[in-house]
């Protein structure tokens, strides 16, 4: 054990070994992440959940004049009975065309202009030590519709049932609505009524063809997403927003954003080109523009607590590694060298470092529990340098060596951006300072390959082999 080189193999095991609470660590990280997200999304479901608006779109029923023959019995216009032919005793019979009317697949109409300022305004709510941001939000839609080329589609003898045409707006959930919901159409109030069978809004259109410009305006409450699907054959789309941290998704990112501490401001320009939708149909493609064309931000919050103690305890390896290291190269020369049992000692604190991180940063906020935690460790592994390893004086250089690596493990953590490169960049830096430190060490023992450990197991096993002489006879006197 003596032998610097066996040192070296038994912490590289110890450093294997330590993978274990590391993972173990990781799992109840990744088990308190699991039951924060689902107290969030438990949460914000209550509050509105993730809203998708698609829409308005004006459905109008078709009907065609269709002309009928078929084979009627001869009324008695005297008797009003059914006439019989004398011979036969059957019914007569005569062809009667007429006319009648017919259901048809009705038309789906998109609007020409579809424009769409949004805005919302974030809050906190709690549950027990949990956070989760929601959101109230209005939207403001001004829509033409090209009602004058709806004739254009019919087929012969078809014609669109205006009375009965109605203007129907999607959303995620009715039970988010909140607010002010008004629709208006050349100064007339329009009234609103729940879809039915699905959420959303749908309204009647007394002015027919009429009525092809319509101004909405709808608030509402929502969690974690909210999206816009571009229905336009030109679709012009701002969103304004108090949160500083947007994270935009979906199948259109923004043309142009501005994101500051107070919030963000984000705009959209989607011609009808850009996406595979029909302004008029005989089919309903609302279930496609929702999947396919939907575009929107999610209120993200950026690399939380969860996520950093994910990543300290997947870089832990690395810093129980130079931690192991620091102190095998500190104990060179040392002829009491330190016990496996206390490199694991020091393993183990440096891994619950990452639960006590953990647990204190759910209460007082992630750079707080870190300083604290660090700053625990440190005291802990020096004091256990100082009085266990009887490092004396060298206990000041591993104390500047711990800070030095929990410093960079904040930056780590804190930086997802440049987390890999202070990784591989310490990493290196440290097996570059161990080559330099061991570069006159003599691997196999102090004088050489044939005085290691094993050559001197077998020497020993050479010696108990030898057979002892056999005393001669007693010289005679």
């Amino acid at each position: 054990m003596r032998s610097l080189g066996w040192r070296f193999i038994i912490v590289g095991v110890l450093c294997l070994v330590m993978f274990i609470p590391l993972m173990m660590v990781s799992d109840i990280v990744n088990s308190r992440r699991h039951y924060s997200e689902d107290t969030i999304r438990s949460v914000g479901q209550e509050w509105g959940g993730e809203q998708t608006i698609s829409g308005p779109q004006v459905i109008i029923p078709v009907n065609a004049r269709v002309k009928v023959t078929e084979l009627r019995n001869v009324i008695d216009e005297a008797t009003g009975l059914v006439m019989r032919d004398t011979e036969t005793g059957k019914n007569l019979q005569k062809l009667v065309e007429e006319e009648r009317i017919e259901n048809r697949e009705p038309l789906y109409v998109y609007p020409d202009l579809f424009d769409v300022q949004l805005s919302s305004e974030t809050q906190m709510r709690h549950r027990g030590i949990f956070q989760v941001p929601v959101y109230q939000a209005k939207a403001k839609i001004v829509t033409e519709f090209p009602f004058d080329r709806v004739e254009a589609t019919l087929g012969e003898g078809e014609f669109a049932v205006w009375d009965e045409a109605t203007l129907r707006l999607t959303v995620s959930s009715n039970r988010a609505l909140r607010g002010e919901a008004s629709l208006m159409s050349e100064g007339q109030e329009i009234l609103l009524e729940p879809l039915g069978g699905t959420a959303g809004l749908s309204a009647a259109l007394p002015g027919g063809k009429d009525q092809s410009s319509f101004d909405l305006i709808l608030g509402f409450n929502g969690a974690a997403e909210l999206r816009v699907s571009p229905v336009g054959r030109s679709s012009t789309i701002q969103m304004k927003s108090d949160w500083p941290d947007p994270s935009f998704s979906g199948a259109f990112l923004p043309d142009g954003s501005e994101i500051s501490d107070t919030g963000f401001t984000a705009n959209w320009s989607i011609p009808h080109l850009a996406r595979s939708l029909p302004q008029i149909s005989r089919i309903d493609h609302e279930p496609i523009s929702r999947r396919d064309t939907s575009f929107g931000v999610r209120f993200y919050q950026p690399n939380d607590f969860y996520q950093k103690a994910w990543r300290a305890a997947r870089y832990g390896i690395l810093f129980v590694s130079l931690t192991f290291l620091t102190v095998l190269l500190m104990d060179m020369q040392s002829k009491r060298p330190v016990h496996p049992v206390q490199y694991l000692l020091i393993g183990l604190s440096q891994a619950v470092f990452t639960l006590l991180m953990l647990a204190y940063a759910e209460q007082i906020g992630f750079s707080m529990a870190y300083l604290g935690s660090a700053a625990a460790l440190i005291l802990l592994l020096v004091l256990f340098g100082r009085f266990a390893l009887k490092m004396g004086s060298r206990t000041w250089v591993l104390g500047g060596m711990l800070v030095l690596l929990y410093a960079v493990l904040y930056l780590i953590l804190y930086s997802t951006d440049y987390a890999l490169l202070a990784g591989a960049t310490l990493a290196f830096v440290a097996i570059g300072a161990t080559m330099y430190a061991t570069r006159n060490e003599e691997w196999y023992g102090e004088d050489g390959p044939g005085t290691g450990l094993f050559a001197r197991r077998a020497a020993r096993k050479a010696e108990k082999q030898v057979v002892p002489p056999t005393a001669g006879p007693k010289a005679e006197s």
